[in-house]
């Protein structure tokens, strides 16, 4: 495209964590309010923004291959898109980009995606533009209104982490640990609603950390605002995610068995069994107390699934210690868990701590606890065989009269139709699980859907 030209169509592709899928459906609403249309599939849009995730490896020579690509494409096409950078590299990386990517036209970092319109007006006129502030907050008042969304949304209630762990970049690209009002949560949680959600997953960096004021003027933890949440008729669940131990109260254990619209699911990071790699990595955590806290949470809800993060290969991590984490997995039992090389991360203080792990021995120590993560999880599925449960249906499935949404435990589970009945996106369907595999539940409709 010109640059004297306003763009017709973008796209918005968001990588990494469910903040920046939050991230990225927001600065598509901005765009949808300036009157831009997404992109058709397999048409080249006139600006594409690449949300970006610095966590892991080669984040940054990701993005430069993606601007590559889409340059290309663009050209086959006859057009000069133009392209923004947000997200989290954007914000780690923001004058390198612009100095080794002419073909980059704005970078905006997390923070500050709610001025893209501004910076896009500057672009149209030809001038390049980078935002990387970090504003307490305030991008939340100036997006707009949630006008449709999925059955299931996300609503981000906090953002920032203070625990710097030495692996993690997310303190120095997100900033310092902040909370969102208590009483704007409520009325965005009140338009989600309205915009068609049935479910609502709270986000934050370290989402337990999330504290404000009600109305009343009381003190809350992310307890009392689940518990507010709740209150509202036309959210029939809700989640969380992502929480780091340290943070986990009586009052968010207590809630688990308390609110009956608070999903038996928590994922809570552990990063590793051993306690000298977890000191290592300035988690505040041990082994032992994790597990401890891990049974408060199966004492207020004993049908919880439970999730966690892994890293391996961290900086001076010995085969002993790895199968000390081996052995942490074989005690929980997890029906989820998300597992990963370490990667070092330029600025970050393991990336220069002595130790590195040789590639090879991280690529077998992931291949074993993908495994054993693995088999835990078909076990959990295989468990869950002939508990009956409400199902929320959020897609059509492959074949006609298919259809597919999450269990409570937030399994994928698919289901036909009952003869006669018909199931639309956003009902909430009572399903019997009947058969348990790898990644999914098969179910059968139980009574009127």
């Amino acid at each position: 495209m010109k640059a004297s030209d306003q763009p017709r169509t973008y796209r918005v592709k968001s990588f990494g964590c469910q903040m920046n899928v939050y991230d990225g459906e927001r600065m598509a609403e901005l765009l949808d309010a300036r009157g831009i249309a997404p992109a058709a599939e397999g048409e080249e849009a006139d600006l594409v923004v690449l949300n970006t995730c610095h966590i892991r490896e080669k984040a940054a020579e990701k993005v430069y291959s993606d601007i590559g690509r889409i340059t290309k494409a663009g050209r086959a096409a006859g057009k000069r898109p133009l392209i923004a950078v947000a997200g989290c590299v954007a914000q780690a990386e923001g004058e390198e980009i612009m100095a080794r990517s002419p073909a980059v036209s704005m970078v905006v970092g997390p923070q500050a995606y709610h001025r893209l319109p501004d910076m896009l007006d500057r672009a149209v006129a030809g001038e390049r533009a980078t935002d990387t502030d970090m504003p307490a907050i305030a991008k939340f008042a100036a997006l707009p209104d949630r006008r449709r969304v999925a059955p299931t949304a996300f609503l981000t209630v906090q953002e920032g982490c203070d625990k710097f762990c030495t692996y993690c970049v997310v303190p120095y690209t997100r900033g310092a640990e902040i909370s969102r009002p208590f009483n704007d949560l409520v009325d965005e949680a009140k338009r989600l609603v309205e915009a068609g959600a049935k479910e609502v997953t709270l986000l934050g960096q370290n989402v337990s950390a999330w504290s404000g004021e009600d109305s009343r003027g009381r003190v809350q933890g992310l307890d009392g605002l689940i518990r507010e949440l709740a209150r509202i008729p036309e959210v029939q669940r809700i989640r969380y995610t992502t929480s780091h131990p340290a943070d986990m109260d009586e009052g968010l254990v207590a809630a688990h068995g308390e609110v009956e619209k608070l999903m038996p699911f928590l994922h809570l990071p552990v990063q590793s069994g051993s306690d000298r790699v977890l000191r290592a990595m300035n988690r505040s955590h041990t082994a032992d107390s994790y597990l401890r806290l891990l049974e408060r949470f199966r004492e207020a809800r004993p049908d919880i699934a439970l999730s966690g993060d892994f890293i391996v290969g961290f900086p001076g991590e010995t085969e002993a210690e790895f199968e000390e984490t081996l052995a942490l997995v074989d005690s929980v039992g997890y029906a989820q868990a998300f597992s990963f090389k370490y990667s070092p991360r330029p600025g970050t203080p393991a990336a220069t701590m002595e130790g590195q792990v040789a590639p090879e021995v991280m690529d077998e120590r992931l291949q074993r606890l993908q495994a054993a993560l693995n088999r835990d999880q078909l076990a959990f599925n295989r468990a869950s065989v002939g508990r009956t449960c409400q199902v929320l249906v959020e897609r059509r499935g492959k074949h006609p009269g298919q259809w597919l949404g999450k269990s409570p435990w937030l399994q994928s589970v698919w289901f036909s139709e009952k003869g006669g009945s018909h199931c639309a996106i956003g009902d909430m369907v009572t399903v019997r699980l009947l058969e348990g595999g790898p990644n999914s539940m098969r179910g059968q409709v139980i009574g009127g859907k």
